[in-house]
């Protein structure tokens, strides 16, 4: 699209002002809105969840079990954003009036034809460069959508809004700064004239915090802190003489849901800071690890329910919130369920937090110099993934059989699920008509290793860790399953050899659509759980897919652009598909044979591709990040290109990511340089 005048961009934001002052939504119009918004979407994809509920379930039945063998690609196209070595492509499309909106890792958008896949406009963010506040890799997982614009939610704390037919930002807040260590990964939620956004910063030293602010101005119309200050309800759960509160974590890493008849926004935060050790917080550590209530209109608090007393082993809760409605008993309950990394789904009455179906607090190991709880909520029910290990790892000693909660201090402690196990970020989806929620997940152990924590606080937007939690010790699987949420037991479960990077969105039709990071986006049976269909994309399919109907004609959207932390093939497609496309699918992703150049390295290109790919879970010296080994050792050459093309343990293979020459020149950095 070419460059509008300032001039233009002025006339259009104020005869965007004037419409949206003077054609206020009268009470009538807002609760027609809000119905529309809690249905399950039909022509469109109109919030991240699809709806207010972050069901991800379309009740379109065009495409079925019986046809989907069928579906084939309409348009591809490729967005020319996001396909660097940093970032990642997470984000679930919106689909509007003929349109859908993409947002790439690059925080640039793009507002696509539906009938072509041709660029209507693009709006370009133009990050910082020397950006330093992204916790595991550049990334966005959507964009909001409402009153004629589209709100995008930056790595940099940046909140704006777009205008939606033309692209043109009409404001734009500084919501938060990174160099604090904030940053935006989360879709914002637009409700009733609020635009609602949570902010990341997990392992930076970062009071996590919820806000709302005026969709037509920006103005901020409130701040929940998930860390409650003095004077504050759960503030007595941060014990102990020093104020390592303020850095306590509790980062929002995904878009809340709403319930309009109740007047109440949910969402869950992340872990207690510093990871790892506990020994300087003593107390539960509200409102980490937590699921939490707040009225929508003002923000204050209502309810509160903990998944994890004391977080000592990263076990955030990442995974959207959803709402549904469930027959339990002779009564029609209002209800909330949550997938922990811990494993479990956490059913509850979205009116008041409490379990519907029970979570009993039962006695957990003790480490008294981890101050660590005495019991932890462990649902009843069925766990997706595997919650011990049966046979102690090689090198390691098994201790409470690897099992969940087990505490760890100075010697390395195996348990499953790890940090990276259990339900991550990828969503879940609920068909509403079955009571069923479907899981994507990961089966992998970590060991554990606590660390010394130092007195002063961290600097803004420094690390903020007091051990370390890798992966890698026996093994990386993905799962998904089926849940009843009548019971919290499983309907059916499966193992995949690669953890699960995609999420989940369920269809009327019984299918369920969920990416693979070997690039296929695959159709499975909901009532088994086996695949039905699948479509090579050409690049890591780790977003969720938006299902909508158009013209008569139902659509599958999505989007193919790799991960950061899963070494999944990069690119930058957005793929249409229907049972008319006539595209069929590209030719699976190979890998390279592993080369071994001769000629100089170029070790600056080689330090570049180490910052962009690497340094996310290796950290900027090489000593260990966020999952990442120490490579103070790493000086064979050879070998460290080997490693690299190859992966190792949970470390992902990005053969088919770099060229030869930038395989060598990061294995050399990494050989020559930091390892001195």
């Amino acid at each position: 699209m070419p460059m509008q005048t300032h001039l233009t961009r002025i006339l259009v934001a104020a005869w965007a002002t004037v419409v949206w002052t003077i054609g206020l939504p009268t009470a009538a119009a807002d609760q027609a809105n809000d119905q529309a918004l809690i249905a399950v979407p039909t022509d469109g994809w109109p919030t991240n969840g699809g709806n207010l509920y972050n069901q991800r379930y379309s009740p379109l039945t065009q495409i079925t079990r019986d046809n989907v063998s069928q579906l084939k690609g309409v348009w591809q196209v490729n967005l020319g954003s996001g396909n660097g070595l940093r970032h990642s492509g997470e984000a679930q499309p919106l689909v509007h009036d003929g349109m859908a909106f993409i947002i790439t890792g690059a925080d640039d958008v793009f507002a696509l034809n539906l009938a072509t896949g041709a660029t209507v406009w693009r709006y370009q963010a133009d990050l910082p460069a020397a950006m330093t506040s992204v916790c595991c890799g550049w990334t966005s997982r959507g964009v909001g959508l409402g009153g004629g614009r589209i709100y995008v939610g930056q790595l940099d704390g940046q909140l704006k809004a777009l205008d939606e037919r033309s692209g043109v930002v009409l404001w734009a807040v500084q919501a938060e700064r990174w160099q604090d260590g904030f940053s935006i990964t989360s879709a914002p939620l637009y409700y009733d004239g609020l635009v609602i956004v949570g902010f990341a910063g997990g392992e930076l030293g970062v009071r996590g915090r919820l806000k709302a602010f005026d969709a037509s101005t920006g103005a901020l119309i409130w701040t929940f802190h998930t860390i409650p200050g003095p004077g504050e309800f759960g503030h007595d759960s941060w014990q102990g003489e020093n104020t390592l509160w303020q850095h306590g974590g509790a980062s929002i890493w995904s878009t809340p849901a709403i319930d309009p008849e109740l007047g109440l926004v949910y969402f869950s935060t992340g872990n207690a800071a510093a990871n790892s050790n506990g020994g300087w917080r003593p107390g539960d550590n509200l409102f980490t690890s937590s699921i939490v209530a707040l009225d929508v209109r003002t923000g204050a608090y209502r309810w509160h329910f903990q998944e994890v007393h004391h977080d000592i082993w990263d076990y955030d809760a990442p995974n959207p919130v959803l709402l549904f409605d469930l027959d339990l008993g002779d009564s029609r309950r209002q209800a909330l369920a949550q997938a922990g990394k811990t494993g479990w789904l956490y059913v509850l009455d979205r009116r008041d937090g409490t379990p519907l179906i029970g979570i009993e607090e039962r006695p957990v190991p003790l480490e008294p110099r981890q101050q660590s709880a005495l019991t932890q909520p462990c649902p009843i029910g069925d766990a997706f993934v595997p919650q011990s290990l049966r046979i102690a790892p090689e090198g390691y000693r098994l201790a409470n059989q690897g099992r969940i909660f087990t505490p760890s201090w100075t010697d390395p402690v195996p348990i499953v699920p790890g940090a990276g196990g259990g339900a991550n970020w990828p969503p879940s989806a609920h068909d509403p008509s079955t009571g069923h929620t479907f899981v994507c997940a990961s089966d992998r152990p970590f060991r554990y290793l606590a660390s010394e924590l130092a007195e002063t606080p961290p600097a803004p937007g420094t690390p903020y860790m007091a051990g370390v939690a890798l992966p890698g010790v026996l093994y990386d699987l993905g799962v998904l399953a089926a849940i009843d949420m009548h019971d919290n037991r499983l309907v059916w479960q499966q193992h995949l050899r690669e953890p699960c990077f995609s999420g989940m969105t369920a269809t009327a039709g019984g299918l369920l659509f969920v990416g693979r990071n070997d690039g296929r986006l695959t159709a499975i049976d909901n009532a088994t759980g086996m695949k039905l269909w699948e479509f090579q994309t050409g690049a890591g399919m780790n977003a969720p897919v938006s299902v909508f109907e158009h013209q008569g004609t139902q659509n599958v959207l999505a989007y193919a652009a790799g991960n950061v932390l899963a070494g999944t093939t990069h690119g930058d497609s957005v793929w249409l598909f229907s049972l008319q496309g006539t595209i069929e699918p590209e030719q699976p992703v190979g890998v390279a044979p592993i080369p071994f150049l001769s000629g100089a390295p170029n070790l600056t290109t080689g330090r570049e591709i180490f910052e962009s790919a690497c340094l996310t879970c290796h950290g900027v010296d090489g000593r260990g990040g966020h999952g990442g080994i120490d490579l103070i050792n790493a000086r064979d050459l050879a070998a460290a290109i080997t490693v690299i093309v190859q992966g190792r343990n949970a470390m992902p293979g990005f053969g088919a990511v770099l060229q030869p020459e930038q395989l060598r020149d990061v294995a050399a950095y990494v050989t020559d340089f930091l390892a001195r």
